[in-house]
């Protein structure tokens, strides 16, 4: 399974492409898409989906995984930050790829084994996991360990998805009786 994960940011957008062969996990890439802030946002929503589909298409991915929205005090960040997301989304979708979401905590749990470590102990453990010569830019290391976090959760739901949507089914809204 080859998995595009995504950080994403309206002026840097981080990817990281890592490939599960057997047991093993294999960087394949990373980077990632620096817009002008001086540049109209509009533009910069464009450069994100152009310099996305550029990388699907070079690395033919079959999953993408992205972060989720980080909700902040300043809304008009959040919102920004949101509209990039959805370019993201929007491209692999445009690209017929499946796209998966996690928190920022589900991916730091993944790949750290602690929901709130620090950005440097996530970007130390993803050049650790994947035997990086050195650590990579910030934002292409938070979207590797988005990557991480996917095949790792893929994994276990593979193992107990029957178990899980039994259970779901068993307590859904519709048996609810008061």
């Amino acid at each position: 399974m080859r998995v595009l994960g995504i950080d994403p940011g309206s002026r840097i957008t981080g990817y990281g492409l890592v490939e599960q062969r057997g047991s093993r996990l294999v960087h394949l890439d990373n980077g990632a898409i620096f817009t002008d802030k001086a540049t109209g946002f509009p533009d910069r929503l464009k450069l994100i989906f152009e310099g996305l589909s550029r990388v699907i298409s070079e690395f033919s991915p079959d999953v993408v995984a992205v972060e989720d929205v980080y909700v902040s005090e300043n809304v008009r960040a959040a919102l920004k930050l949101g509209q990039a997301r959805g370019v993201a989304i929007a491209a692999a979708v445009h690209a017929g790829l499946p796209v998966f979401e996690y928190t920022a905590s589900q991916v730091k749990q993944a790949v750290v084994g602690q929901g709130r470590a620090a950005k440097d102990q996530v970007q130390k453990m993803v050049k650790a996991l994947l035997g990086l010569p050195e650590i990579a830019q910030a934002d292409a290391s938070d979207a590797v360990a988005v990557a991480i976090c996917h095949i790792n959760s893929y994994q276990l739901r593979q193992q107990v998805g029957p178990a899980v949507a039994t259970s779901r089914r068993a307590s859904s809204w519709r048996d609810y009786r008061p």
